[in-house]
Parts: C-alpha cells; structure tokens; sequence
C-alpha cells in the first residue's frame, strides 16, 4: 500500500476548495445581476398593474392622462405599455389556450403527448406560440379540473378529453 504524502493530498483539497469557492463567488454574482433584472420587471409591472387600476373606471379614452413634453419618457415604460395593452386586447378576442386544446384532444381518438398537441396547436393558430411548458401547465390545469385524463407510458406523458366520445 501506498499513501501519498499528507502535503500532496492536502494540496488537493486546498485547490479543490479554492476553486469550488471560486465557482460560488461566481454562482452567486450571476444570481445578484438576475435578482437585479427580475426587480426591475416586478417595479415596472407593479406600476403597469396600479396606473390600470386607478384609470379602471374611465370609460371615455379622452379622459386619461397624457403625458406632456416636459416630462422624461422611461426607456422600456411606454413601449411596453403599450405592447401589454395590444397584447390584452388581442388576447380578449381570442379563445384561451386551454379551450384550444380541449378541442384539439376532442379530434383525437388516442392519448396523446403535449409536444403533438403544441404542433397541431401552432399549425392551426400560426399567431399562438405558447412554450412546451405553458402547454403542459395548462394541461395538467385541465387534469386537476377533471377535464382531462392523464396517462404514463414509461417516460412519456400522455393526455385525453375526459367525458366525450374521442372519435365523435
């Protein structure tokens, strides 16, 4: 048997930690500069959610305060007001994703995985986009509602309307 000398193998373990501390200072910058960025989001939104709420009311546009010349326009506050304006209108005349896939599971005589449904979803409504994960969370909403059945296969997860004749 052979042992390695005490100050080699201690060495090691200084390096090692050393460098394992290294990678945590590092960790830990990138998740300060992420907190930074998700606080600016939370302040915007917060301001975007107060200024809806205290103009609810008004019915006549005309009524709405404007801003005047004098005052400094925010970089991302006008722009993005008004996208998330457009995007509520678009979005209320639009059917929610989750009547959207009850009806796609309803032309579907097997189970079927969230990834074909998202497909069948983007070919037929080529404006929606959702993530693969938006889908799977709306579907596993419609399972705790009892609207849909899920279904393991091994590794896969597959899903079918609940109370309906899938070929009909």
């Amino acid at each position: 048997m052979t042992r390695q000398p005490a100050p080699t193998l201690r060495s090691r373990y200084v390096e090692q930690v050393a460098s394992d501390l290294e990678e945590n200072h590092r960790r830990q910058q990138e998740l300060e500069n992420a907190l930074k960025v998700l606080k600016q989001e939370e302040s915007l939104l917060v301001e975007l959610l107060s200024l809806a709420e205290r103009y609810e009311g008004f019915a006549d546009p005309s009524r709405l305060p404007e801003q005047t010349q004098e005052e400094p326009v925010p970089a991302t506050a006008r722009p993005v007001a008004r996208t998330a304006k457009a995007g509520a209108k678009e979005n209320s005349r639009r059917p929610l994703l989750s009547d959207l896939l009850v009806e796609l599971l309803g032309r579907h005589a097997e189970p079927c995985p969230a990834k074909d449904l998202r497909e069948e979803l983007m070919a037929k409504h080529p404006k929606r986009d959702p993530t693969p994960q938006v889908v799977r969370n709306t579907l596993e909403s419609l399972v705790a509602k009892g609207r849909v059945r899920r279904h393991k296969q091994e590794r896969s997860v597959l899903y079918t309307l609940v109370g309906t004749d899938p070929a009909g």
